[in-house]
């Protein structure tokens, strides 16, 4: 050993290698509490809190049927020119069977948007008392500006997401009976007719064995136009969306 502290140096930087080290750890610890903190918060704004959906899905999360509601009746709210809203409609319906019906690659991206328009509202809040929200906690007029910015926003793919957005919500809110009805555009009930055709083509996506017409099932359609007032097919005559 060498005099005056040896290997370990001199005396006095033991103390100082002591604060030192306690510093490091103290602020390893507020590292580590500030990291916990954000994993809960992120936890929670990315997976809790959502309530349960009314109805059980074949697709739809609870935080997607939140985010599906909420934007649906921004575009299509209650009181609107069409009398029943998005959520009378039934859309989160349509949109889960449109999920559940696309290949699993077109089913990642969907659901990618909808992870999108809900939490992108911490780069783009929207307007008014705390816009940075999940966008299904907003109030339905921060809903509402909020997409229409994104319908007219600058950056383009702001406004193509947004397009891709409207456009799904779209097909399931003209898909739905009571919105046809309220249209006056639900089909009306008459007996199809059967022609040659149908004698020898089945039915798209079935086999040829489940034709289940003959040549004496040939029949004319109807001979008077229809009747605009008329009963509706049964499909589209009742009361649910």
């Amino acid at each position: 050993m060498r005099r005056g502290g040896g290997l370990l140096g001199p005396p006095s930087s033991i103390p100082q290698a002591r604060a030192g080290g306690s510093v490091m750890l103290r602020a390893m610890k507020w590292t580590l509490l500030v990291i916990g903190l954000l994993v809960l918060w992120g936890t929670w704004r990315f997976a809790l809190g959502y309530p349960r959906p009314a109805r059980r899905y074949r697709q739809l999360a609870p935080r997607e049927a939140a985010l599906v509601a909420a934007a649906a009746d921004a575009v299509f709210p209650p009181g609107g020119a069409i009398e029943p809203s998005a959520s009378e409609a039934g859309v989160e319906g349509y949109v889960d069977a449109y999920l559940d019906a696309l290949p699993g690659r077109n089913r990642i991206l969907i659901r990618l948007l909808f992870v999108l328009f809900e939490h992108a509202t911490l780069l783009f809040p929207a307007p008014g008392w705390a816009g940075w929200r999940r966008f299904s906690a907003l109030d339905a007029e921060q809903r509402a500006a909020l997409l229409e910015s994104w319908g007219r926003s600058r950056l383009r793919l702001r406004r193509i997401a947004f397009a891709s957005l409207r456009t799904i919500l779209t097909m399931g809110y003209l898909g739905s009976p009571a919105v046809l009805r309220a249209m006056g555009l639900a089909p009306l009930e008459f007996e199809s007719p059967v022609v040659d055709a149908d004698l020898l083509y089945p039915r798209i996506g079935e086999p040829r064995d489940s034709i289940r017409f003959a040549p004496e099932d040939r029949r004319a359609g109807p001979s008077e136009p229809l009747d605009p007032h008329g009963p509706l097919h049964p499909d589209y005559a009742g009361e649910a969306p």
